[in-house]
């Protein structure tokens, strides 16, 4: 139990996959304008890379392995990662159309998100057993929600500050996300 108490800590604050390991930059720059919408988008990306972990774990373990096909792995768990994407592209479309529309592109880019390929390819290069690539999917998935919606929050509550001119945009997000990285950087002192 420990270890997979230390396994969450890690995944969520010591090596949270957008601030430490620079994974799925692309929607967290994108979606985290509102903390609405980067609350759907966390919690897209949660539901996907837990699942995610879930069954490239099994197909990885039962499967390739058995088979002597581990090469395979990346397009296996492309071909998982991107069915599941199409299943919460299914479902928010139908349960939650203003969510589905404010996501827009970004929502088929979590097919993409190297985050969501990443973690899968990291519990397999960690040889986590099946709960320990599940507790490890959760957390990342929880470090990256985390991380989106104090991004929205921050740029909502900085967009009607005074700002230099040459940092409006982009430039002030990325001072942003430089300062977080930078304090998520002290979570490495709690392992």
């Amino acid at each position: 139990m420990g270890e997979l108490l230390l396994i969450i800590i890690a995944s969520v604050l010591v090596n949270n996959v957008v601030l430490s390991q620079f994974l799925g930059i692309c929607p967290f720059l994108g979606v985290s304008r509102k903390i609405e919408t980067a609350t759907g988008m966390g919690l897209a990306v949660v539901f996907v890379i837990t699942l995610s972990s879930m069954f490239t774990n099994l197909i990885y373990n039962y499967i390739l392995v058995n088979v002597g096909l581990e090469y395979l792995q990346t397009i296996v768990f492309i071909l998982v990662i991107a069915a599941l994407v199409q299943l919460v592209e299914m479902v928010l479309k139908k349960y939650s159309p203003g969510l589905y529309e404010s996501l827009g592109v970004y929502l088929t880019l979590i097919t993409t998100n190297c985050a969501v390929l990443g973690v899968a390819l990291i519990n397999v290069q960690k040889s986590y057993s099946f709960v320990e690539s599940l507790v490890n999917g959760f957390g990342t998935a929880i470090g990256f929600l985390l991380a989106i919606v104090l991004m929205a929050g921050i740029r909502e509550n900085s967009e009607h500050n005074d700002v230099p001119n040459s940092f409006q945009g982009t430039p002030i997000v990325l001072v942003s996300a430089g300062l977080m990285a930078m304090a998520f950087y002290g979570f490495g002192g709690l392992l």
